[in-house]
């Protein structure tokens, strides 16, 4: 069997640097990432076509959304997939931060969960595939562990 992967789903190819640190965080735990491009608004044949095509491996898989500014893609991926979505849209100054509202507020039915920081976003989707995946789920407690450490030792060093 097919190892589960992530599919990171970017709206335009100026998302490549954010969904390279996505990339790199889950290759940390082992977890295969298909790097592909559509935008909902200006090719939502192509992206449809895209999401057929994975949805048609049975090969247990998560989807990263990444797009700025009017986020559909993340809304228009979660409703033509049975996987779950996460949306992980770049950060924006442009209008006060704005843009983020558009991966916040979804129609009733579509349920993208929203992460902001690119390896919080390999993290959920470590852990989701660990649920089916020991090894993945292995390398996930071994990073809390690794984090975990590292706030004991911080806090010895600094109260004595």
């Amino acid at each position: 069997m097919k190892k589960a992967y992530i599919v990171i789903l970017m709206g335009s190819k100026a998302d490549l640097g954010h969904a390279h640190k996505i990339q790199k965080a889950a290759e940390t735990f082992g977890i295969p990432v298909e790097l592909r491009v559509g935008s909902a608004h200006k090719t939502a044949a192509h992206v449809m076509h895209l999401l057929e095509t994975y949805e048609s491996d049975p090969t247990p898989k998560v989807y990263i959304t990444i797009a700025g500014r009017s986020n559909a893609l993340s809304g228009f991926t979660d409703g033509a997939v049975k996987a779950p979505v996460i949306a992980c849209p770049p950060p924006s100054e442009s209008f006060g931060g704005a843009d983020i509202y558009s991966s916040l507020r979804m129609p009733s039915g579509i349920a993208p969960a929203v992460v902001l920081e690119p390896a919080n976003a390999a993290l959920l989707a470590a852990k989701i595939i660990g649920l089916l995946d020991e090894e993945v789920q292995q390398k996930v407690v071994a990073f809390q562990h690794k984090n975990a450490e590292t706030i004991m030792q911080d806090d010895q060093e600094i109260h004595g």
